[in-house]
């Protein structure tokens, strides 16, 4: 399911929630907007995003997908024992 930003809508169903919440992050994503974000937060207000943001990728990501999804860090290689 592909929706754009004006479809965006959460809790009726976990589809249209996971397909939203992708919607959203893409929209996060735009230089605009980060630039917009990025000058008018406060330091407490970068704190807590930059805090439950990490928390999040801890919970759904090993440290190999941590540097190579986010970082896009491709010449990491994944160490013995650590998770896909």
């Amino acid at each position: 399911m592909k929706i754009t930003p004006n479809q965006m809508c959460f809790g009726m169903s976990e589809d249209l929630d996971k397909a939203s919440f992708l919607c959203f992050l893409r929209q996060i994503g735009r230089e605009e907007f980060c630039t917009e974000l990025s000058n008018r937060a406060s330091s407490d207000d970068i704190d807590i995003f930059v805090s439950q943001f990490t928390a999040l990728m801890k919970k759904y990501f090993s440290e190999h997908e941590y540097h190579t999804l986010f970082l896009n860090d491709q010449t990491r290689k994944k160490h013995h024992g650590e998770d896909e």
